[in-house]
């Protein structure tokens, strides 16, 4: 697709992208997926109007271009959810590109963001949260990874940690302090205060791990039974092993239990912002989903008590 681009534009892009990976601090797969975008919608442009695409073109695109380009998309199957984080994209460049430059974006950045509907969070209830971490510490498997599993299962629930954040614990975090400083998406630090329950399921994990995971400070704390750092997958498939076990919908991933950590807390009366600042999230409006997931359960009960006729 950069054929479709003029060099002039790709080293645009590529400075943009370095902007947003060292100022900005954009995680490595963001990046990725930003490249893809821009790239896409300029080579779009290029087979559009029959030629290469310079800088200074961008600005004398128009609004039926826009449309074009989204009627293009829809039409090769994209969702509304994935062109709407296109069109991010596309206007973070151009936005970026027109301040340097000097044109106009207006109609690049008038284009409307498709309307879809926002996935509501699917968190498991408390008593199946729990559930899930007492049978994957009781596996048939060696003592050791049962513990292990249940560990990282514990912090994702107990800290509201994504699975790579737990998984990026070293040697040097053991055993665990009563606060942890966690480094999120986007290089993003925070403070996550560490249960008294997570806090002894990883010190019941080190203890019996036949690998000196407390001698070895740079290393990773979760190791997998080769004794390279532990691979997420195999947490997932734990994790599915113990929702077929138990019974739980699909949606009980890892994930959820993060999920689950937030929509407890926020049941149980926590502040959206403390939630907020817990779980790592650039902006308030994506905390605000578990008020949604709150809303929905209690209409749940609603229903059940007052079934209609």
């Amino acid at each position: 697709m950069s054929i479709a681009l003029t060099p002039a534009l790709r080293d645009a892009l590529s400075t943009w992208l370095d902007h947003l990976s060292a100022l900005d601090g954009a995680a490595e797969n963001t990046v990725k997926a930003y490249r893809t975008d821009v790239t896409g919608f300029l080579a779009f442009l290029a087979r559009h109007h029959g030629e290469g695409i310079a800088p200074k073109r961008l600005a004398t695109i128009t609004q039926s271009d826009m449309r074009a380009w989204m009627a293009h998309e829809r039409q090769g199957g994209t969702s509304a959810r994935s062109l709407a984080r296109k069109l991010s994209a596309v206007k973070g460049f151009t936005r970026w590109l027109s301040e340097r430059d000097g044109f106009d974006p207006t109609a690049i950045l008038a284009a409307r963001s498709p309307k879809f509907q926002r996935k509501l969070p699917r968190p498991l209830s408390e008593d199946g949260a729990r559930d899930v971490i007492d049978l994957m510490g009781s596996t048939p498997r060696e003592d050791w990874i049962a513990a292990r599993d249940a560990a990282v299962v514990t912090l994702l629930y107990g800290c509201g940690l994504r699975i790579s954040e737990a998984l990026d614990l070293t040697g040097a975090d053991s055993p665990l302090p009563q606060s942890l400083r966690i480094r999120g998406k986007g290089d993003k630090e925070r403070i996550v205060p560490v249960l008294p329950a997570a806090r002894a399921a990883v010190a019941a994990y080190v203890r019996l791990c036949p690998l000196p995971v407390e001698d070895e400070p740079a290393e990773a704390l979760f190791r997998g039974a080769r004794g390279g750092p532990l691979n997420p997958r195999l947490i997932a498939k734990a994790m599915e092993q113990a929702r077929l076990g138990l019974g739980l919908p699909a949606s009980a991933t890892p994930h959820a239990l993060r999920h689950s950590f937030a929509t407890h807390l926020l049941t149980a009366g926590g502040d959206l912002r403390a939630i907020q600042e817990l779980l790592g999230h650039a902006s308030l409006s994506t905390t605000q989903a578990y008020t949604a997931v709150d809303t929905a359960r209690l209409m749940e009960v609603y229903d059940r008590a007052h079934p209609r006729a």
